[in-house]
């Protein structure tokens, strides 16, 4: 039995070297294999450090049990790997070695069914049960395994999507900060290939990422200018980051409305569906423009199943994770960025515009934060979620609603206020999202909070 093996919000992801070996390539891939039985299985990987050889790994297993691989002959984004899973016949799933934003130690597994989003829990659990329960029985049987630029089916794709002539005729001014990722060869292709001028920073692949994260945040990209705006991307390019042309970081609650916004006026219809921890903002635009709001617990995988399941004008998280129900139901920075693009040129304002614009929309400029608390023991973080499920007021406010889709979510009597309280899938730590229209308020909570779960603690 193995009881180390345990499937995150978005994959299984280890310390290489520790947590992260050959071993257990060989045993997730195994049970993967296991579960899809039999087909065409697609492979990626990101720019990390050997993520190369444990595809190449990957591929030989497989092939040994009978599928037929198709293996990307480089470094390749999530999305694009996830888009050829869903456009490839007899297709079974796909592999992508990447760790996304975790720090260079780290490398990890996602497993992509062949609808081209991420695993539901559902397939996840019976993967992981097959890893406990050693039930691995299939048989060796000649597969094969090719490699496949899949770059130029993805871009065909974007060309449908994206209305570059829209963005050639008023295009804004773009930095593009490579940030040493798996964007690099595609976003900065697709511009190329549009003939639409941009600069460009950290345009190669690194495995240590420059010595920073591969985090589309702030304090991450440093090469912002005056008039111009900022995009990057993730290490392994599935979430999008964006500052404006004041080198503001923009946050994905602002774009996500400022997008369905823009959606809608296009004449787009579908629900949004949002997970449980963005913005109170993204609902209130979607209310006036009367389209339909699906809430789902933190993670794509969820959103990702609703897409699936609605009809869809937009999909998000508030990490940077976006796509379309036109696209694919997995998060993809890159066609987030160019997104962004063309509802600048469309719209001929500025993203610091459509920032103003979308807050006065909506009426209300809501502010966010976040306390950590740190708690070993799961019986204790669930004590003090079950004692808070129970109050009538929290800090000086009466509780009006109450919603149990991920954790607890709070709803105040005043100011726009709520609190998500939900348990770290990677950390040993109890979260609490604070949103409000008030910073006296947010300020007040942080402080509560702190005495609240040190007390119930």
């Amino acid at each position: 039995m193995n009881t180390k093996i345990k499937f995150g919000t978005d994959g299984f992801r280890g310390i290489m070297g520790k947590t992260f070996t050959p071993k257990t390539v060989e045993t997730i891939v195994k049970a993967i294999a296991q579960y899809m039985f039999c087909g065409n299985v697609i492979i990626g990987y990101d720019p990390r450090h050997d993520a190369d050889k444990y595809a190449r790994q990957a591929a030989e297993i497989l092939a040994e049990y009978g599928f037929d691989v198709i293996l990307s002959n480089r470094v390749v984004p999530t999305p694009v790997v996830a888009y050829q899973a869903l456009i490839t016949k007899k297709c079974a799933g796909a592999l992508m070695f990447t760790a996304s934003h975790n720090p260079k130690e780290y490398l990890g597994i996602k497993f992509i069914p062949s609808y081209g989003g991420p695993a539901t829990e559902e397939i996840t659990n019976e993967i992981e049960e097959i890893i406990q329960n050693g039930t691995f029985t299939l048989e060796k049987r000649e597969g094969s395994a090719v490699q496949k630029d899949f770059s130029f089916d993805y871009f065909r794709r974007i060309d449908e999507l994206i209305d570059f002539e829209i963005i050639k005729n008023n295009p804004p001014k773009i930095i593009y900060d490579g940030l040493f990722s798996a964007s690099i060869g595609y976003f900065d292709t697709i511009l190329k290939n549009h003939n639409i001028e941009f600069e460009i920073y950290n345009d190669r692949h690194d495995p240590d990422f420059g010595g920073f994260l591969p985090e589309p945040k702030k304090e991450f990209l440093l090469h912002s200018k005056v008039n111009h705006i900022t995009f990057a991307n993730d290490g392994d390019a599935d979430r999008y980051g964006v500052l404006d042309e004041n080198g503001n970081w923009v946050s994905p609650n602002i774009i996500m409305a400022i997008l369905l916004k823009y959606l809608k006026e296009k004449g787009k219809e579908g629900a949004v569906v949002k997970t449980a921890g963005v913005s109170q903002i993204v609902e209130i635009v979607a209310n006036k423009l009367e389209i339909p709001v699906i809430e789902t617990p933190v993670g794509f995988k969820w959103i990702g199943a609703k897409m699936r399941e609605n009809k869809t004008i937009l999909g998000g998280e508030d990490s940077g994770g976006l796509s379309i129900g036109e696209h694919i139901s997995e998060k993809d920075g890159i066609f987030a960025n160019l997104l962004i693009m063309e509802a600048v040129s469309k719209t001929g304002k500025s993203l610091v515009e459509l920032e103003k614009e979308i807050l006065e929309f909506a009426g209300v400029e809501l502010f966010q934060d976040r306390v950590d608390i740190k708690l070993e023991s799961d019986d204790i973080k669930n004590e003090i979620i079950y004692k808070i499920s129970k109050e009538e007021m929290f800090g000086k406010d009466e509780i009006v609603k109450k919603s149990d889709l991920d954790g607890i979510k709070l709803y105040l009597n005043s100011d726009y206020t709520q609190i998500l309280i939900r348990k770290s899938g990677t950390e040993p730590l109890l979260r609490f999202y604070i949103e409000s229209a008030s910073k006296s308020k947010i300020n007040f909570l942080k402080e509560f909070i702190k005495g609240y779960a040190f007390v119930a603690g």
